[in-house]
């Protein structure tokens, strides 16, 4: 059993005051499959970069396993996965162990003869992803570090990424989809907001023990409040007492007829002082204890939507619909009904023309046949998964898209984003963080119909729990495609399959 081992790890990038790590110690087993998850711009890659000492730091990291990291840059996109595996891994010689890459690539149920002979580039973005976990995991006792593979995986191939990981033994996979890390972990390493630790089990248990762990601390803590509002009370009553009783000693004492016990007068209020000070030694052990608690609560407020009310009835209605590129249909003719408070899922392997639908109900004019029917007077916002058109800052994002920006900025508060994070070009901000950017400029415009596509892409789970909570108290109009199965079933009131024409 090989292990890494991490201590007084502390980290902040150049000319940034703030620690991205502060004094972190802890131990990995390699033969862990380990889920690691966080909010956006916590440090997840950061601490993965740090375990291939690609930056400098604080402290100590010691392992004897070799990191690999996943995704890799492939040099020339013109090579076929072939030529790419001898590349990455020398120690596969040609035509003599090729045989590794092909079992590989048939775990995961893709044909090594339909895959591996082309140009890499003339793959799709999920083939590419299943192909370089396939080259990676050729190689022996190496250490692979997963960062955001579904990201390019549709349902269907996230369930099957999950089933191959599931079947390897040593990795550290950051993803935000919770179905795929239930399925292929067996620790979670956390960074939470006041620390860094590792569990036993799943996302789910982790979860259930987060929730159990924050009730018990939101319990101790009103205990705790109320404890040091009595001591506050009982502290104060003595002290007034003691006072009290010392005074009276002094008068008594200076009276001719002096007939009153000053020393038990002196020792009732020394005791009384006494009293007083123990009232404010518990107080201040009930406060340190108190200070304890709450650290790792993740701060989850509750996020709006700015939904204009229009007349229940129909408001898209599709017949025998279909899309053309170049002649060619690329889905099968396809009806739908969207009514007044649907949440209708476009579900489908990637390709099958779920973006294109999207595009011709927004407007834009493609090559299709039978009939669309779209309602008056639709306010619709749209989320699309591009993030390439972002940049400048949020006052000028907010500007441009004609939003209030108090209120803008107010959901990115509640979406985990610090004041400092304000200060910042969007071009700087993580993948999560311009995902955010998205939805909270889509709470914050007036609309009736939303339209969001892969929202959630790149976005850390517990904000994934935190839209779809949104989602579903709000109870909005919505088309929305996502892979994300946990999210995707339990919002989606309606859902359209979209076979792909072969």
């Amino acid at each position: 059993m090989a292990v890494i081992e991490v201590k007084n790890l502390s980290f902040s990038y150049p000319d940034c005051f703030d620690l991205i790590f502060n004094d972190v110690s802890l131990t990995i087993d390699t033969n862990w499959n380990l889920g690691f998850i966080g909010g956006n711009g916590k440090g997840k890659t950061t601490f993965l970069n740090l375990l291939m000492k690609k930056y400098e730091y604080r402290g100590s990291i010691n392992s004897s396993v070799k990191f690999d990291y996943f995704p890799f840059e492939v040099s020339n996109l013109e090579k076929t996965p072939y030529e790419i595996t001898c590349e990455i891994n020398p120690n596969i010689k040609e035509n003599y162990e090729l045989w590794k890459i092909d079992k590989e690539v048939s775990l995961l149920g893709m044909n090594p003869d339909e895959v591996l002979n082309k140009p890499f580039n003339t793959l799709s973005k999920g083939e590419q992803t299943k192909i370089l976990l396939a080259i990676l995991f050729t190689k022996d006792n190496n250490f692979l570090l997963i960062d955001e593979p579904t990201n390019h995986l549709d349902s269907d191939s996230r369930k099957i990424v999950a089933n191959y990981l599931n079947n390897k033994q040593g990795f550290i996979l950051v993803s935000h989809d919770r179905n795929f890390l239930d399925s292929c972990i067996d620790h979670v390493l956390s960074i939470n907001r006041a620390n860094i630790e590792i569990q036993k089990g799943n996302f789910s248990s982790w979860l259930l023990n987060k929730k159990r762990q924050d009730a018990f601390e939101l319990s101790e803590n009103e205990k705790l409040k109320k404890e040091i509002s009595r001591l506050e009370v009982s502290a104060r009553k003595a002290a007034i007492f003691a006072s009290k009783t010392e005074a009276k000693k002094f008068r008594d004492s200076t009276q001719s007829d002096n007939r009153v016990d000053t020393g038990f007068v002196g020792k009732k209020a020394a005791k009384m002082m006494q009293r007083s000070l123990n009232a404010q030694n518990r107080k201040a052990k009930a406060a340190e204890e108190k200070s304890l608690l709450l650290k790792n609560i993740e701060k989850v407020d509750n996020l709006k939507l700015n939904i204009v009310d229009f007349r229940p009835g129909v408001v898209i209605w599709a017949k025998d619909l279909s899309i053309s590129y170049d002649g060619n249909e690329i889905f099968d003719e396809l009806s739908f009904v969207l009514e007044k408070g649907d949440r209708l899922q476009l579900k489908g392997s990637n390709g099958c023309g779920k973006s294109s639908i999207i595009k011709l109900i927004l407007g834009e004019e493609l090559d299709y046949s039978g009939d669309l029917y779209k309602s008056n007077n639709l306010l619709i916002s749209y989320v699309s998964q591009d993030t390439s058109e972002l940049k400048g800052n949020l006052t000028y994002y907010a500007k441009k898209h004609m939003i209030d920006e108090s209120i803008f900025k107010a959901i990115l508060r509640k979406l985990d984003f610090s004041r400092e994070q304000f200060e910042k070009n969007i071009e700087d901000f993580s993948e999560g963080q311009k995902k955010k950017v998205l939805i909270a400029r889509s709470l914050t415009e007036k609309a009736n119909l939303y339209i969001w596509d892969e929202p959630l892409n790149y976005i850390d789970v517990l904000s994934r729990i935190q839209i779809e909570d949104l989602i579903l108290k709000n109870r909005p109009t919505m088309i929305f495609v996502e892979h994300d199965d946990s999210f995707a079933n339990n919002i989606a009131t309606k859902v359209v399959n979209i076979k792909k024409m072969s």
